[in-house]
């Protein structure tokens, strides 16, 4: 990719331990420091139900909309470090739960399907958690290979997932 060239990026925020609101909050500040990018927008706070089968408390989940010159692998590998900074040790069990997750979700047209690296991520059309903040700072965006984000946010059932108040 050009060095010099900006490309939007959109990154899910979760988390369901240790004060989850403040964990999202502080990785937002995080990610207004990651180098070569820039936060340009950041969705609403949602509670969200758990996913996957470990019983768990929920989760408060937000999405941040942001400009980067790093590459998809460069950026990942941004977010993990902000992760590690912000406490998160990875869970013992899949989808278990988590002081802090950083998720890149979609980058530019990137389509990468590799072993630690799946752009748009994996599950993105299926996740109202991920779906309904990401159609508050990108309703029009292109998810590479799936869509339209609104129209993708429109066909799932966001029951039980709650906008937070300010």
């Amino acid at each position: 990719m050009d060095a010099a060239r900006w490309v939007p990026a959109y990154v899910a925020l979760g988390s369901n331990l240790d004060d989850p609101r403040a964990q999202v909050e502080r990785a937002f500040a995080a990610l207004g420091t990651l180098r070569d990018s820039r936060l340009v927008a950041r969705s609403a706070l949602y509670r969200s139900p758990p996913f996957g089968p470990v019983s768990q408390p929920d989760f408060v989940n937000a999405v941040a909309g942001m400009l980067t010159r790093l590459d998809p692998h460069a950026m990942l590998a941004g977010l993990q470090e902000i992760e590690a900074r912000l406490g998160r040790e990875r869970p013992a069990v899949r989808w278990g739960p988590r002081r802090i997750d950083l998720d890149l979700l979609v980058h530019g047209t990137s389509r990468v399907g590799e072993p630690g690296l799946e752009v748009p991520h994996a599950g993105i059309a299926e996740r109202a958690f991920v779906l309904v903040p990401l159609a508050e700072v990108a309703p029009d965006l292109d998810v590479p290979g799936l869509g339209r984000v609104a129209t993708l946010a429109a066909r799932l059932d966001s029951t039980g997932l709650e906008r937070l108040a300010a």
